[in-house]
């Protein structure tokens, strides 16, 4: 069905969209000619719009060296007195030999560290993070993270059995004023 509307659209559609175009480009000095061309304008003028508006807005396609770097809390997206003190209290890093530093922390001062490794599933086009840590885990990092694409970046969450959905950005931690 969609090969025979390709083939309607070449055959009939295209040589009368051209022909008009020409018909317009041949009586331009005229108001016939003006408004087609005009129209013409517009119309290419929207499909840009619209072909700009859609590279923008595309999800970023994420692949293992994205996932390098540190995290933090993001307290914006539960914004609180629960999500200053998750802040405050955990964050991780992950760096480029594949570890993963899970930090238990009291503002500035690290009190408790977990490690383990990452490494990535890449049947689908974007990667997903896979999370082993060694020895005892902490409840955040029980399973692995949804992650969250947006066009200039993305966002992981964990399930935590104590605090639900901690959402994470890579973002230095500074802080709280």
């Amino acid at each position: 069905m969609f090969l025979g509307l390709q083939l309607l659209f070449l055959l009939l559609i295209s040589p009368l969209i051209i022909g008009i175009f020409l018909y317009g480009l041949k009586k331009k000095s005229e108001d016939k000619g003006k408004a087609i061309l005009g129209f013409y304008f517009i119309i290419i003028v929207f499909i840009s719009i619209l072909s700009i508006i859609s590279v923008l807005s595309k999800k970023k396609v994420l692949e293992k060296s994205d996932f390098y770097g540190e995290y933090t809390v993001d307290r914006n997206y539960f914004p609180g007195k629960q999500a200053d003190w998750q802040y405050n209290n955990f964050r991780f890093e992950i760096k480029e030999n594949n570890s993963i530093y899970f930090h238990v922390t009291d503002g500035e001062k690290i009190n408790k560290i977990y490690k383990g490794n990452i490494s990535t599933l890449a049947p689908y086009k974007s990667a997903r993070l896979v999370i082993k840590m060694d020895g005892p885990n902490h409840h955040i990092l029980a399973t692995n993270p949804t992650i969250y694409r947006q066009a200039w970046g993305f966002y992981l969450v964990f399930k935590s059995q104590k605090f639900n959905n901690m959402c994470f950005r890579k973002n230095v931690w500074k802080p709280i004023d």
